[in-house]
């Protein structure tokens, strides 16, 4: 009786340990329950403290939405490593390889010139990723409209995104890895990074193996199609490591429920179509 007993007590803990494994290895679903109560401030997410997000637009509501049309974004600035310290890293190869750690920062961080930041995004559905830069002047006034990504230097011009695969740009196959921010001119106060993402590719849009320019009409268009009351939320710690899994599911593993979420996230009550984003990154005074 006791050895029956103790394999049907085996039984058990293996059942429940492989469910948790299988838990654990789900594909994570952005908008998850448990990351809005936590920017709602509920009780449940207490279990998800190094998961809190905070609401960034007060004014955009988070009932009603579309958990497929949820973006998230995260901003990377590298720093030189050192010795021994933890994280992940990448390596660059010019004259000698140097290895750098990237860092998560939010939004509000202001930047050097000659900072290095990439970028990565996550979709909840599969689609189309766009990634727009402008310069952003002391006067308020914007610079030309650059698409600079897709390009066939980049991902060989894949800009395809599907669920739980985070699309890196630059790539880390990219030579540089990164991109470096300066200023083209001393009134220059930031850059305006838009990250769109469709459900179908853009029309009028030819990948060619540089950032081209767009026209005025073409940004306005999509702008005024899917930016349309965007929220966000934004996580409540900053400098987190690059880690293990983020840096392999670039290549072929999607994330799961368990890994770090993205640092922000977007999203448009009531909305299935495409979202246009607005990321400023100011440069410090």
């Amino acid at each position: 009786m006791k050895v029956i007993l103790g394999f049907v007590i085996l039984f058990l803990i293996t059942s429940t340990l492989v469910v948790a494994q299988k838990s654990d290895e789900a594909t994570r679903k952005l908008w998850d329950t448990a990351y809005i109560a936590a920017a709602a401030g509920k009780k449940t997410a207490r279990r998800h403290s190094s998961r809190k997000y905070r609401i960034a637009t007060p004014n955009v509501p988070i009932d009603n939405v579309v958990p497929e049309s949820v973006v998230g974004v995260t901003i990377w600035r590298l720093r030189p490593a050192g010795r021994a310290e933890s994280g992940e890293r990448i390596i660059v190869h010019d004259d000698n390889a140097k290895e750098y750690v990237p860092e998560r920062i939010s939004q509000n961080t202001r930047l050097n010139a000659g900072d290095r930041v990439r970028i990565s995004v996550e979709a909840a559905r599969n689609g189309y990723l766009y990634v727009i830069d402008r310069e952003l002047y002391a006067d308020g006034t914007l610079g030309e409209p650059y698409l600079i990504f897709p390009t066939t230097r980049t991902l060989n011009g894949d800009n395809q995104v599907s669920v739980g695969k985070l699309a890196e740009i630059p790539a880390q196959e990219d030579s540089p890895p990164f991109f470096t921010i300066r200023k083209s001119r001393p009134d220059q106060v930031a850059e305006m990074v838009s990250v769109l993402v469709t459900p179908t590719p853009l029309e009028g849009v030819q990948i060619t193996d540089k950032a081209q320019k767009l026209t005025e009409a073409q940004v306005a268009k999509w702008e005024k199609s899917w930016s349309d009351s965007v929220g966000r939320l934004e996580m409540e710690t900053v400098g987190q490591k690059w880690t293990r899994e983020e840096k392999d599911a670039a290549g072929t593993r999607a994330l799961t429920a368990s890994a770090p979420p993205p640092q922000m996230l977007f999203y448009r009550p009531k909305s299935n179509e495409g979202i246009f984003v607005k990321l400023r990154l100011s440069y410090r005074r």
